[in-house]
């Protein structure tokens, strides 16, 4: 691998890890470093989903304090979840690169457009009650967006918020750690599919992985001295130039 791409990746993976921690959206980065360097869509798509697991899992260990009073009642969308991501990451794997690229600049504008209106989409607060689960709607929204998230990941979560917000009871944070729980199962099924289709471009993710680590670290930092709308509209920005990247290039 080219030193210049290494050290690209290297830097895509920190400031994945440090969009996530202030933003989210840090998958349009990883997505775009890898596209940038040459790797096939389907395989910098999977590769995002290994990049981005280990955040994923300290975002859901933060809120453990409010996950060990539900968890049991989410287990129903814990299997859910996985049944739809599942079926997500068998449809990708069942494409072909260049069916996979005609999508991919449609799903990236879909993807930008549901993260910039990620402020107008999180749920409105309800104290004092607990996440509740297990509605039928709710659990049809749930596989509706774990297929999502398994086939295409970018702007998963703001996705799972919004409608978790619509079909559950619970505050802003205890939805938010549902929200994480249920995105941990859904990421980590997609990657089992991934790296039984052998999909994953292990280099590139094992110099990604700490780079993003770093900068989940990091954004804490950067969050107390980068207004969120500014991060918000770097991702966005990110976003658009990936969607245009792709219809230029066919």
């Amino acid at each position: 691998m080219p030193v210049l791409d290494a050290v690209l990746l290297f830097f895509a993976g920190f400031l994945s890890g440090a969009v996530n921690a202030i933003a989210g959206g840090g998958t349009f980065i990883t997505f775009g470093a890898m596209s940038l360097v040459g790797l096939p869509p389907i395989v910098a798509n999977a590769t995002s989903s290994v990049t981005q697991f280990p955040g994923y899992i300290t975002s859901t260990l933060a809120y453990w304090a409010d996950i060990k009073h539900f968890w049991r009642s989410a287990l129903l969308l814990g299997l859910i979840s996985a049944f739809g991501a599942l079926a997500g990451a068998l449809i990708l794997l069942a494409l072909d690169n260049p069916s996979f690229r005609v999508l991919v600049p449609w799903l990236l504008l879909a993807a930008t457009a549901l993260f910039a209106a990620g402020p107008w989409l999180r749920p409105a607060p309800k104290p004092g009650h607990e996440a509740a689960v297990g509605s039928l709607a709710g659990s049809l929204a749930q596989f509706a967006t774990a297929v999502y998230g398994g086939f295409f990941g970018a702007g998963m979560g703001v996705m799972m918020l919004a409608t978790l917000g619509l079909t559950q009871a619970g505050d802003y944070h205890r939805l938010n750690a549902l929200k994480n729980m249920l995105a941990v199962v859904i990421a980590a099924i997609a990657i089992l599919v991934f790296v039984s289709g052998g999909v994953i471009a292990w280099p590139q993710a094992i110099i990604m992985i700490p780079g993003g680590a770093l900068g989940g670290y990091a954004g804490v930092w950067i969050a107390k001295r980068v207004p969120q709308i500014a991060v918000r509209g770097f991702v966005v920005g990110v976003g658009v130039f990936l969607a245009f990247y792709y219809f230029t290039r066919g």
